[in-house]
């Protein structure tokens, strides 16, 4: 084999790859088509949540300390390994008010952001619904300061000691207390603060983005059926 033809070669390689991988799925996610709509449900279309503001600030939050190199955001489809039968990954299985809302993701889910965290590996797990499992399972009265702790410290509950989250303390400052603690201050599931009797830890603007970002994470919204790749509940059970 000539050199010429080694280069020619290793060029179409990496070529088909690149395009295959980042053209083509670019130019899709570009030129998202309309939704089809059934008679059925004429009123009904994917919902986009929040993508300004705090939220924004968070997501680059999240790029910026590597958040998506041990995480994903998302639920993938049943050809490529059902992760609906993980539990509140694609949503919650007995959602108080809507029931099953368990789904996978899609391309709509994306829309609007400026990067899409898809993720490099899941080291932990994925975050497409961790706003919604935090405030319906973990912390239903105060979620953000859930997240603050688990933040500051992710090995503190007995139930996460051998988690491989790395802690994000210089996202806080330790400040003398006032009367009492402030609503922010690190708590946790004990009551225990981490500071002294009379300093506390409370989140700085970029924890608090984060924390606003993570919460708005709820990919569990009912889309059309022409969009919903789910597998259908009945068979499920």
């Amino acid at each position: 084999m000539s050199l010429r033809h080694f280069i020619i070669g290793l060029s179409v390689s990496f070529g088909l790859a690149w395009l295959s991988v980042v053209v083509i799925p670019f130019v899709k996610m570009r030129n998202l088509a309309p939704i089809a709509l059934n008679a059925e449900e004429p009123d009904s279309g994917p919902y986009f949540p929040k993508r300004t503001g705090r939220v924004a600030n968070g997501a680059e939050v999240y790029a910026a300390n590597g958040c998506y190199n041990c995480h994903t955001q998302v639920v993938r489809p049943t050809y490529a390994g059902n992760d609906l039968f993980r539990a509140d990954w694609g949503g919650l299985k007995s959602d108080p008010e809507r029931g099953d809302t368990r789904r996978e993701t899609n391309a709509y889910d994306f829309l609007g952001e400026s990067f899409a965290h898809i993720g490099v590996s899941r080291v932990g797990p994925d975050l497409s619904n961790i706003g919604r499992r935090v405030e319906a399972i973990y912390s239903p009265e105060n979620p953000a300061r859930w997240l603050y702790a688990h933040l500051f410290n992710p090995r503190y509950e007995a139930d996460r000691e051998k988690s491989t989250c790395p802690s994000f303390r210089y996202m806080f400052e330790e400040k003398q207390v006032g009367a009492a603690l402030s609503e922010d201050a690190v708590t946790f599931s004990d009551g225990r603060s981490p500071g002294s009797d009379t300093t506390e830890f409370l989140p700085t603007s970029d924890a608090k983005a984060l924390v606003s970002y993570l919460l708005a994470l709820k990919k569990d919204q009912p889309v059309p059926a022409s969009i919903d790749f789910s597998p259908k509940k009945a068979e499920e059970k």
